[in-house]
């Protein structure tokens, strides 16, 4: 019995040290080796300062910049607490939230594109459609005194088609986006 617990006490060690700190560090030594930017997740920097992730979504609120998706992830684009708000298609609560939302964009005639009513089910998508960033120009055009052609031309610009041209739909990074909002109509 003695030596079957020993036996045991030292796979559990050996197991630990190997597979508890040795792999991690070994993947992340090879991620760090191999794939630098997508390891330290994809960060944009602008004049040594990180400014943002394209790959996790962050709000933008201004009326001369596009805006993202709402989020549900804690208060709001939180890493930490990645996650939808589990809210169905009847509930009362996301039914009013979408309806305000709704009002709140309101463009005329011109239907509110869903993403821009409705949060990603991680709540950190730091895409938008197509349509929602078409959706956005006349605000932005007016905001900034731009012509909505050269803002239009930016999306087409910044639009990502299919993965391997059939998974997933167009998206527009809205990070990014704005970026190249800011570098062709700086802001005053």
């Amino acid at each position: 019995m003695r030596s079957n617990f020993i036996s045991a006490l030292l796979f559990t060690i050996i197991g630990t040290v190997l597979l508890g700190i040795g792999y991690p560090y070994v993947v992340a030594g090879v991620a760090q080796l191999l794939f630098r930017d997508k390891a330290n997740g994809q960060l944009i920097t602008r004049d040594g300062h990180v400014i943002g992730s394209r790959i996790i979504g962050q709000p933008f609120t201004g009326a001369g910049y596009f805006h993202s998706r709402p989020s549900a992830a804690g208060t709001g684009y939180d890493a930490a607490s990645s996650g939808g708000s589990n809210y169905g298609p009847t509930s009362q609560k996301l039914i009013d939230r979408v309806t305000a939302d709704t009002a709140s964009l309101a463009n005329g005639d011109a239907p509110v594109p869903i993403d821009l009513v409705t949060a990603s089910g991680s709540g950190l998508d730091p895409h938008i459609t197509p349509a929602a960033a078409e959706f956005q120009v006349p605000r932005i055009a007016s905001e900034r005194n731009i012509p909505a052609a050269q803002l239009r031309t930016l999306i087409a610009q910044h639009t990502q088609g299919r993965q391997l041209g059939v998974f997933g739909e167009p998206r527009v990074n809205v990070l990014e986006l704005n970026l190249a909002l800011d570098a062709v109509a700086p802001r005053h």
